[in-house]
């Protein structure tokens, strides 16, 4: 099992810049595909970026691509995600998920295990 805790969320004003950590458990953590999600009052929960397990590839949704970085430290058991650039659109609560199965998922049901989600604002 996979236990997972994000970390690093607050408040920014609009063009500034926060960085996320999302701290793993156990000693599979390259085993697993790693994604953050975003969820805003009222919205359904939105893809926001991925990394494969040995940081190959990375991928991230049309409204985020060019602001932030998605990485990882497997021999520290962490993903970041960088978040530069910010908007108050980008306001949302973020979340850290893992994914146990072959190939990257865009979707919530994709993933396996999830961390309780931090709160990130940004202020016009």
């Amino acid at each position: 099992q996979l236990q997972l805790v994000e970390s690093g969320g607050g408040l920014v004003q609009a063009g500034g810049s926060l960085g996320l950590s999302c701290a793993a458990s156990g000693r599979t953590f390259s085993s697993y595909h790693m994604g953050w999600f975003r969820q805003a009052p009222g919205k359904e929960r939105e893809f926001v970026s991925a990394v494969t397990r040995g940081a190959g590839s990375t991928y991230y949704a049309d409204s985020v691509k060019g602001r932030f970085t998605i990485s990882r430290d497997n021999a520290k058991n962490t993903v970041y995600l960088q978040m530069n650039s910010l908007k108050p659109e980008d306001t949302a609560v973020y979340y850290c998920a893992g994914r146990s199965r072959i190939g990257i998922s865009y979707t919530p049901g994709g993933y396996d295990y999830w961390g309780q989600g931090t709160q990130v604002t940004v202020s016009s």
